[in-house]
């Protein structure tokens, strides 16, 4: 059975965390359990350092540039290129243009794809979230997310 998803006839968009997200393909999708994940972040988004125990997370970058950190390694990703996070390795990203950036995460699984649908709050817009101060109840609240999901938060966002 082929799945389609006509923009906004899924499961809609989500603001999550500081980002807007939508899960273009869900891991129940298909017989692979690839979930498509697309983003838009704001200049300076940057998630908790994390590492995910079942899922690798491959990035495509759609607009925008993006720094990593994937183990020991950074980089700088410009529109058109792709990087492979590895389960079992500490990452995370930064937006790092002006304009922020929006990419695709795909992942085979579902944890992401969950952990976005339990915290994200639905939107019908690709707006980005009001920005918040995240406190220490908030911090603790994602990292027992996170957890429930099999991702670990093990240090602070990018600076």
């Amino acid at each position: 059975m082929l799945h389609v998803n006509a923009r906004n006839g899924g499961d809609g968009r989500r603001h999550f965390l500081a980002t807007n997200v939508e899960v273009l393909v869900s891991a129940d999708d298909g017989e692979d359990a690839i979930c498509v994940v697309e983003h838009r972040v704001p200049a300076g988004d940057s998630p908790p350092l994390h590492v995910h125990r079942d899922e690798d997370e491959t990035f495509v970058i759609l607009e925008g540039r993006v720094r990593f950190l994937v183990g020991d390694e950074v980089f700088v990703l410009p529109a058109g290129a792709a990087a492979v996070a590895p389960k079992g390795i500490a990452h995370s990203y930064r937006a790092e243009s002006p304009e922020g950036a929006r990419f695709l995460t795909v992942t085979r699984g579902s944890d992401f794809e969950t952990l976005v649908k339990t915290i994200g709050q639905r939107t019908g817009s690709t707006a980005l979230p009001p920005r918040v101060e995240v406190t220490p109840e908030m911090a603790e609240g994602l990292a027992a997310a996170c957890a429930a999901n099999a991702i670990d938060i093990v240090g602070p966002p990018l600076t």
